[in-house]
C-alpha cells in the first residue's frame, strides 16, 4: 500500500482580505493548502465521472452523497449575482452582498489530498486519495476559504477542481472550523467579494450581518462599556483605517494629559476584552477627543 501523503498545491490569492469588489486588485502568490475532508452531508455537482481530478485519478465511485443539491445546475444565485453587480457599480453595499449570500448556495473547491505527511506526486495506480476542501493562506498566516458563485467561476480559477455545492452557513461553519477569518467569494472574478471574520460569523450564526460602524448591537455595547465613566460625555462609530471599526470617545473638559491616559488605557482593555466587540468587529481603534 503506497504511504499516505499530504498534498500541498499552489495558487493566486487574487485580493487582499480587506478588499472588496471594484476596488483596485493587486495579484499575489499564496499557498492555497488543503484542509480536512470535507463534510459528506454535502454532494457532487452533476459531472463526467470520466474526468480526472486534480491528482490525477477518476471521480468514478468517490462521487459524494447526494442531498438537497442533487438536481443542481451549477448556476449562480439570481440575488446574489445581482448584489455583487449593484457592488461593483457603486450602488450596492457589502452588507447587501453578504444577506444575498446568506440565502445562497456557493460552490466549494475539492482536490484529493492523499493524508498527511510528504508531498505527493500523482500516479495512473494510486487509489487512496481523499478529497479535502482548498484553503487560502496568506505570508502572515491568515486564511480564508474560496467559495464560488457557479461552477463557471470554480472553472475559471482552476478547472481541475470537483464543484461541490453548500448553503452558505455550511461554507461559513467550515471556514471557522479550519481556522479561516474570510470568505472569498470568486477569486477569479469576473467579481470578487472578500467577506470579513465578522461578517463570516454572522453567516454561521444564520444571523443578519451589518459593518461594525453601522451595527446597533455594538453600538448599544459602547454605550453599556462606557456608561461607568463619568467622564465620557458620548461614543461614537466610524469606520476605522488600519481596524474595521474607530471608535471615539468624547470626553468632558478639563482632564488632563495623565487623566486621559489613564482613561483611554482604561477604556481600550475593556473594549478589546469584550466578547460581543471582538465577534462583531474586525479590529477596533480607540481615539479620544474633547466634546
Amino acid at each position: 500500500m503506497p504511504a499516505r501523503s499530504r498534498c500541498r498545491r499552489r495558487s493566486t490569492w487574487l485580493v487582499e482580505p480587506d478588499r472588496i469588489a471594484g476596488a483596485p486588485v493587486r495579484p499575489v502568490r499564496r499557498d492555497a493548502r488543503l484542509g480536512r475532508p470535507i463534510l459528506t452531508h454535502v454532494s457532487a455537482v452533476r459531472g463526467d465521472p470520466a474526468a480526472g481530478d486534480s491528482a490525477g485519478q477518476s471521480w468514478a465511485g468517490r462521487t459524494l452523497p447526494a442531498g438537497e443539491f442533487g438536481a443542481d445546475d451549477g448556476a449562480a444565485d439570481a440575488a446574489l449575482s445581482a448584489a455583487l453587480t449593484e457592488l461593483e457599480q457603486g450602488r450596492g453595499s457589502p452588507a447587501a452582498v453578504v444577506a444575498a449570500l446568506a440565502g445562497a448556495r456557493v460552490v466549494v473547491a475539492v482536490v484529493a489530498v492523499l493524508g498527511e505527511g510528504e508531498e505527493h506526486t500523482p500516479t495512473a495506480g494510486d487509489k487512496q486519495a481523499d478529497m479535502a476542501l482548498v484553503t487560502l493562506t496568506r505570508p502572515d498566516g491568515r486564511r480564508a476559504l474560496p467559495v464560488f458563485s457557479s461552477t463557471t467561476a470554480l472553472a475559471a480559477w482552476d478547472a481541475s477542481a470537483r464543484p461541490v455545492p453548500v448553503d452558505t452557513r455550511r461554507a461559513a461553519h467550515a471556514a471557522l472550523a479550519e481556522g479561516c477569518e474570510r470568505l472569498v467569494l470568486d477569486v477569479a472574478g469576473p467579481t470578487t467579494f472578500v467577506a470579513s471574520r465578522s461578517a463570516v460569523v454572522a453567516l454561521a450564526q444564520g444571523r443578519s450581518w451589518a459593518p461594525a460602524h453601522e451595527d446597533d448591537e455594538v453600538g448599544r455595547r459602547l454605550e453599556q462599556l462606557v456608561a461607568t465613566e463619568s467622564e465620557v460625555v458620548r461614543a461614537g462609530r466610524r469606520p476605522g483605517t488600519a481596524a474595521e471599526l474607530r471608535v471615539e470617545l468624547a470626553v468632558r473638559p478639563g482632564l488632563t494629559r495623565e487623566e486621559l491616559e489613564r482613561l483611554a488605557g482604561r477604556l481600550g482593555e475593556r473594549l478589546s476584552a469584550d466578547e460581543v466587540l471582538r465577534e462583531r468587529a474586525d479590529g477596533l481603534e480607540l481615539a479620544v477627543v474633547r466634546a
